[in-house]
C-alpha cells in the first residue's frame, strides 16, 4: 500500500481518537457502518455545545475561555441570558475540562427555565469535579423544576455540606416537604404491601389447615358412602337454617352430605360490602325455614376466598342450585322471584 496513503490513514485514526464524534459525520456513514459490521462499539455523538474533553487545552485557550466567562457574567448581570449562553458555550469549546464553566452555564439554563439542559451541564461538571458544590446545587434546583423532589433534596443537601449558601436553604424549604410526602407515601405503600403479604401467607396457612381437616373428615366418612340415604350425613345438615361456610373444604363436605341425603343444595355467595346482598339475605333466611329439606349454604367471598376462587365467582349475590354434587341451575343478582321459583321447582 502506498506510504502516503498509509500516513493519511494513520492521521485520520489519530483524529478519531482525539475526537470520536468525527465518525458521526454524514460523509463517513459508510465507514461507521463498516465498523459496526465488525462489532465495533461506536461512542454516542457528543453535542458540539458540550465540547470535546479529549482535546488538549492550551494555555492560550484557557485564558481565552476565562475572558469569555467574564463576558458571560456581565451579560448575566444585565439579564442578557441568551447572550451569556453563547459566551459560555464558546468558553466550553475552548476549555471543555473546566467544571466551573459547565456549572455556570447550567445556572443560566435554570434561569431560562431549561432544567434538562441544566442537568446535562451539571452532570458534566460533576464528572470533571465530583466535589463541585455548584454542580450539585444547580442540578438540585433543575430537578426541583421537574418535580423530582427526592433527587433534588439529595443533591441540595450534598451541595449544602460542600459549600452552604442562603439560596440552597431557600430551595430546600420548598423541596423538602414534597420529598418527605413522597417518602411517607412510599413507606405507607411498603407497609401495606407487607401487610398484604402477611395476610396472603395467613390465608394460605388457613387454607392448608382446612384442606387437611377436610381430608381427615372424608376418610372418616368413606365407609358410609355406599348408602343411598345416610342418617349421619343428614345430621350434619341443619334443617330450616342457613349454614355458614368458611372454607372450600367445609363447602365440599356439606355438598357431599346433601348428596348423600338426596337433597337439593342452594349455594349463596355474598359479601358484607354488597348492597344487593343485604337486600336479598333476609329472603334467603326465610326460604331456609320454608323449605326445610333443602340445604341452604352461605359463603362470604372475602372469608372463604378459596371457595370463591374454586367456583369462579365474579359478582355477588350469586346462587347455585346443586344436586348430587352437580350444578343444575343458577341465579346471578338479587332476583327474589327467580330465586324462590327455582327453589320450589328443584326441591320437589
Amino acid at each position: 500500500m502506498d506510504a502516503e496513503k498509509v500516513a493519511e490513514l494513520k492521521n485520520f485514526v489519530e483524529q478519531c481518537k482525539s475526537n470520536p464524534s468525527i465518525i458521526h459525520n454524514p460523509s463517513l456513514v459508510f465507514f461507521k457502518t463498516y465498523l459496526q459490521s465488525l462489532g465495533a462499539r461506536i461512542p454516542p455523538a457528543v453535542p458540539k455545545s458540550m465540547g470535546y474533553r479529549s482535546i488538549e487545552v492550551t494555555e492560550e485557550n484557557r485564558d481565552a475561555s476565562q475572558i469569555l466567562k467574564s463576558k458571560a457574567m456581565d451579560s448575566i448581570s444585565e439579564d442578557k441570558l441568551h447572550e451569556a449562553i453563547d459566551h459560555l458555550t464558546e468558553a466550553v469549546m475552548l476549555n471543555p475540562s473546566s467544571s466551573i464553566l459547565y456549572a455556570t452555564r447550567a445556572s443560566v439554563y435554570v434561569k431560562l427555565s431549561k432544567p434538562i439542559a441544566a442537568i446535562r451541564d451539571a452532570d458534566a461538571a460533576l464528572q470533571i469535579n465530583p466535589d463541585s458544590a455548584k454542580g450539585y446545587k444547580i442540578r438540585g434546583m433543575a430537578r426541583a423544576m421537574l418535580g423530582q423532589w427526592e433527587a433534588a433534596a439529595k443533591d441540595l443537601h450534598v451541595a449544602s455540606n460542600l459549600d452552604y449558601d442562603e439560596e440552597i436553604g431557600m430551595v430546600l424549604k420548598k423541596v423538602e416537604p414534597n420529598a418527605h410526602k413522597i417518602e411517607e407515601h412510599r413507606r405507607k405503600y411498603e407497609r401495606l404491601h407487607k401487610e398484604r403479604e402477611q395476610r396472603k401467607i395467613e390465608h394460605e396457612r388457613k387454607q392448608r389447615r382446612g384442606e387437611a381437616k377436610y381430608e381427615r373428615e372424608m376418610k372418616m366418612e368413606q365407609p358410609s358412602e355406599s348408602k343411598a340415604s345416610d342418617p349421619e350425613a343428614a345430621s350434619a345438615l341443619k334443617e330450616g337454617q342457613v349454614i355458614g361456610i368458611h372454607s372450600a373444604g367445609e363447602l365440599e363436605k356439606m355438598l357431599k352430605a346433601a348428596s348423600k341425603s338426596s337433597r337439593l343444595a342452594v349455594l349463596y355467595f355474598t359479601a358484607t360490602w354488597c348492597g344487593p346482598c343485604r337486600f336479598i339475605s333476609p329472603l334467603f333466611t326465610t326460604l331456609a325455614g320454608k323449605y326445610q329439606k333443602v340445604v341452604f349454604l352461605k359463603v362470604d367471598i372475602d372469608e372463604a376466598t378459596d371457595a370463591a376462587a374454586r367456583w369462579n365467582i365474579s359478582s355477588v349475590p350469586s346462587f347455585f342450585f346443586i344436586k348430587n354434587e352437580e350444578e343444575i341451575d343458577k341465579v346471578v343478582g338479587a332476583d327474589k322471584s327467580s330465586l324462590e321459583r327455582k327453589i320450589a321447582q328443584y326441591a320437589s
